[in-house]
């Protein structure tokens, strides 16, 4: 069976199982010590998450609470999407191992899904693609919290929220399966400026208008995002803000930060 190997362990999360479990650990200590956020949180059911994919010691804790939202779902798989960051490539790229390795262990990759979304919409396989950080940092947290669920990656180069959209659509509708959409916000802003830069994209997700979004808003994975909206217009779904931080929150340099948000996607009470 073909493997999808981990490329940024150590890098970007850690490689020892222990540690990475010691630091979910440690994410749901922080929350469990404000019990007004963590009775909030394990009250939504989800199928619908949008996370950062930075550093796990910088973003993590921001992930964690959609993750742990997200865990409440009986969902058979999750389809992770995130931008190419290091490979220029035209449109959406599937991967196409049966494996995806995590430290916990190793993610069933859900193949008849794969099958499913290539003979259905516009996806083809770009192998170079597939060494891409904004999926692979997922994947640990998927491990942990819904352990029998399996995977599917989709990572987009060159795009527009109409060929994603479909996609998300199809995905939202199937309860059975889950949708993460991979980003960062602003990069390498004064606090100040990236706060503001940052609440235009939370309010846009938040009110679900996609011309905020274009509006000044700064997402490396824009594109998933501006879909992932017009998918939950369809089926009447609401944002709702998890968690924002910035670099600033974990490294202290307030003269040049990245933002992250977590969100989840729940019907409109």
């Amino acid at each position: 069976m073909s493997r999808r190997d981990m490329h940024f362990s150590n890098s970007l999360y850690p490689s020892d199982p222990q540690a990475l479990i010691e630091m979910i650990r440690h994410f749901n200590h922080t929350l469990e010590e404000t019990p007004e956020i963590i009775w909030r949180i394990d009250m939504f059911v989800t199928y619908g998450i949008i996370v950062p994919h930075g550093k796990w010691s910088i973003s993590g804790f921001t992930a964690n609470m959609a993750y742990r939202v997200l865990s409440g779902s009986p969902v058979d798989a999750v389809v992770v999407i995130g931008p190419s960051h290091d490979v220029e490539f035209q449109g959406i790229s599937i991967g196409n191992n049966d494996l995806f390795e995590t430290p916990l262990g190793d993610i069933s990759i859900d193949n008849d899904l794969c099958q499913y979304l290539k003979d259905n919409f516009d996806i083809t396989h770009y192998p170079l693609a597939h060494r891409e950080h904004s999926t692979e940092v997922q994947m640990p947290f998927i491990r942990h919290y819904l352990p029998n669920a399996k995977v599917v990656e989709l990572v987009y180069g060159f795009t527009t929220f109409e060929l994603i959209e479909p996609i998300i659509h199809y995905i939202l509708e199937n309860r059975r399966y889950a949708i993460v959409i991979s980003t960062d916000l602003s990069h390498f802003h004064t606090i100040e400026d990236a706060n503001a830069i940052d609440t235009m994209c939370i309010d846009a997700i938040t009110q679900g208008d996609v011309d905020l979004l274009n509006d000044g808003c700064e997402m490396c994975g824009s594109v998933a995002v501006q879909a992932m909206l017009m998918a939950a217009q369809k089926e009447e779904l609401e944002g709702i803000l998890l968690d924002y931080s910035t670099s600033a929150d974990s490294n202290g340099d307030t003269s040049s930060v990245v933002g992250y948000m977590s969100a989840l996607f729940q019907e409109k009470l």
